[in-house]
């Protein structure tokens, strides 16, 4: 896709993020500015305490910025919102719901004040089927896999149709298999809904394949963006095809070089 002619969708201007601790006060992000275009995929990767998790975070308005702004949609960012939903590591089902009710749940608080019962249903049957999870509806989290949990918690998400879907590393926990089968059906998914994705991530290679740009942070404290590098793969996108492709392996190579000879953990930043 060609994201430089799209208008910023999600804008972060200026942002710190600075915690107050016992040990007194803690800069974790440090003058963050970031354009996201509508329908992008953008990755954000970096080593473990280079505040990730912190800027998904303030974008899903689960944290306010110390210092900055935020803006989704040219609307301030002021706390959560269903135009924006989260996909964490732990699928964060509820264990004494089944698959469709777990997803109801969410589909009735958004569109249930001005929806009928069927469409309700409708559209959380929709979400299940577009992640592979039609067979397993009626069935609850102690009786599917790690991966099918996570299929449930990303069908959670889609079903509030949000403006934008935000995911926190939300392969980390599964095996190397099931991650790869996942991340293809990620790619399917998003294609279909043409959603704007934010996604936290440690895997270089996993980075490359889904994103349109990964945005490589500096090590924390007072971490900020170091480079923001395009991939400039077309899609659809393959991962067998992609493996000799001489584009996908420089930009796999670029990621490397930034974060394990520029910012090897535990060199400062200037390092």
């Amino acid at each position: 896709m060609t994201t430089q002619s799209l208008a910023p969708f999600v804008r972060v201007q200026q942002a710190d993020m600075v915690f107050t601790t016992k040990q007194g006060k803690f800069p974790a992000l440090r003058d963050i500015n970031l354009d996201i275009a509508r329908g992008e995929f953008v990755s954000l990767i970096g080593h473990s305490g280079c505040g990730k998790s912190t800027l998904l975070n303030l974008i899903a308005g689960l944290l306010r910025p110390t210092n900055g702004g935020l803006l989704c949609d040219g609307r301030e960012i002021a706390g959560p919102g269903p135009e924006r939903a989260v996909v964490f590591q732990n699928h964060s089902l509820l264990p004494w719901l089944s698959c469709f009710d777990n997803v109801m749940l969410a589909v009735e608080t958004v569109f249930g004040p001005r929806e009928s019962k069927p469409r309700l249903i409708e559209r959380t049957e929709a979400a299940l089927q577009l992640v592979g999870m039609g067979h397993a509806m009626a069935k609850r989290p102690h009786e599917i896999s790690g991966g099918m949990k996570q299929r449930v918690g990303i069908a959670r998400a889609l079903a509030m149709e949000p403006k934008v879907l935000l995911m926190d590393e939300p392969f980390g926990a599964l095996d190397a298999l099931t991650r790869a089968h996942l991340q293809d059906e990620l790619l399917k998914i998003v294609a279909a809904t043409h959603s704007t994705v934010v996604m936290v991530t440690h895997d270089v290679d996993e980075a490359v394949l889904l994103s349109d740009r990964i945005v490589m942070m500096t090590n924390g404290p007072a971490a900020t963006i170091g480079e923001i590098l395009p991939v400039t793969l077309a899609r659809p996108r393959d991962r067998v095809a992609l493996a000799e492709d001489p584009v996908y392996m420089h930009a796999r190579k670029a990621v490397i070089d930034f974060l394990y000879t520029r910012h090897r953990h535990g060199e400062s930043a200037a390092a």
